[in-house]
C-alpha cells in the first residue's frame, strides 16, 4: 500500500528547516503486517526533542528513516499470530518494543528490553524487518523505522509489543502524549525514584517531559515543586500543572534559588533538558542525601563531572531514567486513568496542532523553544 510520510534522508540541514526541508513529505510504500505485527492508522503524532536530535545529527540513526515515536492510532489490520488486537482498537505506541521475555522484561524493567533496544538501534521492527520502502529509488530503498513506531506517516506497521490498547473514549490525537512525554516524565517520578509525599522536587526544563514530571510530583504530594526554565510562558504553564515555585534561569541563579527555597536544596532534582551543563546544575541543586535524576538525552559525546567525594560523604545518588522506568502496558493505562480523574492535566501540554506538511516548520518552533508539544493531527 501507499502511505504519505515524512522521511529523513540526510541529517544536519541548516535552519530554518521550513526552507531547507530536511523531512521530505511524500508517498512511500508500506508492506502489510507480518507475523506478530499490526497495521495502524496514525491519528496523533507528537514532535519531540528526540526526533529533533535525529534531524540535526546529534543522535545518529540509520537513514533514510521515517521519524516519529510519540503516537496514537487505530488498528486497521493484524498479521498472523496476533491475538490481543483487533481492527478498530485504539492504541498508544511504546517507543521501546517490550518483548516480555528477556532478563530485563522478566524483572519488570521493560524500558531496558534487550531485543527491543537492539532493534531500535538498527532501525528495524522487533522481528528485524523493515516495512517501509521508497519506490522512487531503483531498486526501491528500504526506509528504517524510528524506535519501532515511525509516527510521521498516515499508516505504519509495528510489532504488537510496541502497542498498548487504550480506552476508546479518550481523545485520540491527544492520547499520543502518553506514549512519550507523560510516560517519561511522570514515570521518572513514580517509578524511577518513587517520590514520597512531602518530599521536595525541582525540575529543570519545562518541555513536555519536564512538565509531566511536575504533574507527577503534584500527583504524589511532593512539596515544594520547583520549576526551572528560561521562558516565562513555560514557567506559567508549570504553575498551571502543579509547580509551587518557578525560577527563570535566564535572570536568576537557579542553584542558589533552589537551595534557598528547599533549605539546602531539593530532595529530588530532575534534569529534562538533555544538557550536561544543566545536569551539573541539577546535581548542585540536590540536597545532601538527595537524588539527581537525569531524563534528558544529551549528545553521545558529552560528558559531565562532579566532585567524587560528595557522592560518598553526602550520600548522593545520580540516577538515570529511560522511558520513565515504565512497563508501558501497566503504566500507560494507569496514567490515562489519572488524567481522566483530573489528576494529570495532560491536555495542557499540547500547544500547537499541525498538518504533516507543516512538520519542518514545527521543528523550527521546537528548536527555538516556542512550543511544548505539537501534535500532527491526521484525523482532519
Amino acid at each position: 500500500m501507499k502511505t504519505r510520510a515524512a522521511v529523513l534522508y540526510e541529517t544536519g540541514a541548516p535552519r530554518p528547516y521550513a526552507q531547507s526541508l530536511p523531512l521530505v513529505v511524500d508517498e512511500i510504500d508500506l508492506e502489510g503486517p507480518g507475523p506478530g505485527e499490526v497495521l495502524v492508522e496514525i491519528v496523533g503524532a507528537g514532535l519531540c526533542h528526540s526526533d529533533l536530535s535525529v534531524v540535526d545529527g546529534s543522535r545518529p540513526r540509520p537513514l533514510p528513516m521515517v521519524l516519529g515515536h510519540e503516537a496514537s492510532g487505530i488498528v486497521r489490520e493484524v498479521g498472523p499470530n496476533v491475538g490481543e488486537f483487533s481492527s478498530g482498537d485504539h492504541v498508544v505506541f511504546s517507543w521501546v518494543p517490550v518483548c516480555g521475555r528477556c532478563l530485563y522484561c522478566a524483572s519488570g524493567r521493560g524500558a531496558m528490553c534487550e531485543p527491543g533496544n537492539a532493534a531500535n538501534l538498527v532501525g528495524t521492527l522487533l522481528s528485524g524487518t523493515r516495512r517501509f520502502s521508497d519506490s522512487r529509488s531503483n531498486p526501491p530503498q528500504a526506509c528504517s523505522h524510528h524506535l519501532g513506531v515511525s509516527a510521521f506517516s498516515q499508516f505504519t506497521v509495528a510489532a504488537q509489543e510496541s502497542l498498548v490498547k487504550i480506552d476508546a473514549s479518550l481523545p485520540l490525537a491527544m492520547a499520543a502524549l502518553f506514549g512519550c512525554a507523560v510516560m517519561t516524565g511522570v514515570g521518572a517520578v513514580v517509578n524511577t525514584v518513587s517520590v514520597q509525599p512531602g518530599m521536595s522536587v525541582a525540575v529543570f526544563g519545562m518541555g513536555g517531559v519536564g512538565l509531566s514530571a511536575v504533574m507527577g510530583a503534584r500527583a504524589v504530594g511532593a512539596y515544594p515543586i520547583i520549576a526551572v526554565d528560561k521562558i516565562d510562558e513555560k514557567l506559567g504553564l508549570a504553575r498551571e500543572v502543579g509547580a509551587t515555585h518557578t525560577i527563570n534561569a535566564e535572570t536568576d541563579d537557579a542553584v542558589a534559588a533552589i537551595k534557598d527555597i528547599g533549605g539546602g536544596g531539593a530532595d529530588y532534582v530532575f534534569e529534562s533538558v538533555g544538557s550536561e551543563v544543566v545536569l551539573i546544575q541539577a546535581y548542585q541543586s540536590t540536597r545532601r542525601g538527595g537524588t539527581t535524576v537525569t531524563v534528558g538525552l544529551p549528545a553521545p559525546s558529552k560528558m559531565f563531572s562532579v566532585p567524587a567525594l560528595s557522592i560518598v560523604a553526602e550520600e548522593r545518588t545520580i540516577k538515570g531514567s529511560y522511558m520513565g522506568g515504565c512497563v508501558p502496558r501497566r503504566d500507560i493505562p494507569r496514567f490515562i486513568a489519572m488524567h481522566q480523574a483530573g489528576i494529570l492535566p495532560v491536555d495542557k501540554l499540547q500547544t500547537h496542532t499541525l498538518r504533516l506538511e507543516e512538520i519542518n516548520a514545527g521543528f523550527d518552533r521546537l528548536a527555538l523553544a516556542q512550543a511544548v508539544r505539537q501534535i500532527i493531527d491526521f484525523s482532519g
